[in-house]
């Protein structure tokens, strides 16, 4: 029989465009997340990451999280959930304030306020900020300060990247959930979240690319010297794979997504001559034997244009020379063979495939780039706990969005 929920659990909630996945979390006095649960389910109520049909996104919802509750042994009050889609938009601001103590030693409600100053954009009607993280402080002209409390200085201004969301995107993700039963804790940008599964210090002080090839999407975030410069989605992800296999050897979408996973390969050339797969007819007629050489030549046009497509988005925002560390993938269509060696021919840059990391307990579940974002959310909701500065709700009641002040000061503690 599952225990009532309790004060040290979390819960991750990802909801992508094929699949739903809920991981539950101890935290441990050290503030290390001991996963005692993982269920997934897939998605059927969204598209590109926007839920379109609300009835069908709910049931996933009650699916996973009954499967991650039944591991675990308890029930699942509340969940960090994430949130992607082409509607999500990154933008870096500037803010400056005079520094109002008398003696001219700066507090962190001057840090506050210039924050709030930098955040101070105009948005149309239908947006709504979701994330403002602080990047660096400059002091009378110092710059490169990531700590300026108890300091001194007359001028005080604020590097910070601001995540903005469509309103209604944002609003049917918590329907989604909260109708679920489930109150929500935050909504947390999807990459910004696998980023604290997969990426370590040393590659956001030295500058990395994250790229989450999702269902629908394929997220990218910049991180350098510990902070996010950029983030931006591309409207292409493993579904698209799937679309083209299915076309390219005339068999049913399921049955592509099964020899996707199955015998894909990026790379024309690491498959060897010789190799066949059986490929399931369509309306009855009989399975076809063909190279899986002929497979690997529709994934990788389609995989070189996702590579190729990230690195525009890299030089666009003239990150290209400070990313030193190179490029992490992450989501489904990560795992593909071939797919790190033909990132590295296009991008030029040394890639990796990021999987969870810094979690204990059930780690050889999720021990996949698939569960990314899933862990990612886990680990954020860890931290805010451990930091005492949870903003939890039970049941329908939640106020997900809370204030953006707090959560900019949430994330200032964090990374500075």
């Amino acid at each position: 029989m599952a225990k009532e929920s309790y004060d040290n659990l979390v819960v991750g909630l990802d909801l992508g465009t094929t699949k739903i996945c809920a991981v539950i979390a101890e935290i441990q006095p050290s503030g290390v997340a001991n996963i005692i649960g993982m269920g997934t389910k897939p998605s059927k109520g969204l598209r590109k990451g926007v839920v379109v049909n609300i009835e069908n996104t709910i049931e996933s919802v009650k699916l996973a999280v009954a499967e991650a509750e039944r591991m675990a042994g308890v029930k699942v009050g509340s969940v960090f959930a994430g949130i992607a889609g082409g509607h999500i938009k990154g933008l870096n601001s500037h803010g400056v304030i005079a520094v109002s103590h008398k003696d001219k030693e700066i507090t962190r409600e001057d840090v506050e306020r210039v924050i709030e100053a930098a955040k101070a954009i105009a948005l149309p009607l239908d947006r709504e900020i979701i994330h403002v993280l602080p990047q660096e402080f400059i002091i009378d002209n110092q710059d490169g300060i990531r700590e300026p409390v108890g300091m001194s200085g007359v001028r005080l201004e604020a590097e910070v990247h601001i995540v903005t969301g469509a309103v209604t995107s944002v609003q049917n993700i918590i329907k989604s959930v909260e109708r679920g039963g489930f109150g929500v804790e935050d909504i947390i940008l999807q990459p910004l979240a696998s980023s604290e599964a997969v990426l370590s210090a040393d590659e956001r002080e030295l500058g990395v690319v994250l790229a989450d090839i999702g269902g629908g999407t394929t997220d990218v975030a910049v991180f350098i010297d510990g902070a996010l410069w950029h983030s931006g989605v591309i409207a292409i992800g493993g579904n698209q794979l799937t679309a083209d296999i299915a076309i390219g050897l005339r068999t049913p979408n399921q049955e592509a997504e099964e020899i996707k996973h199955k015998y894909g390969c990026a790379s024309v050339g690491m498959v060897a001559e010789g190799e066949e797969i059986i490929v399931p007819g369509v309306g009855g007629r009989a399975p076809r034997t063909l190279p899986r050489r002929q497979l690997a030549e529709i994934i990788q046009p389609r995989m070189e244009e996702i590579f190729e497509l990230i690195d525009a988005e890299i030089k666009k925002n003239g990150f290209e020379e400070k990313a030193a560390a190179g490029l992490v993938l992450t989501g489904g269509s990560s795992l593909l063979a071939g797919t790190a060696q033909l990132a590295e021919e296009i991008l030029q840059v040394p890639v990796r495939i990021g999987v969870p990391k810094n979690v204990v307990g059930m780690v050889d579940i999720v021990n996949s780039p698939i569960y990314a974002t899933a862990v990612g959310l886990v680990c954020f909701g860890a931290k805010t706990r451990n930091a005492g500065r949870g903003t939890r709700s039970r049941g329908g009641s939640a106020k997900p969005m809370g204030s953006v002040l707090q959560r900019m000061k949430n994330w200032f503690t964090e990374y500075f």
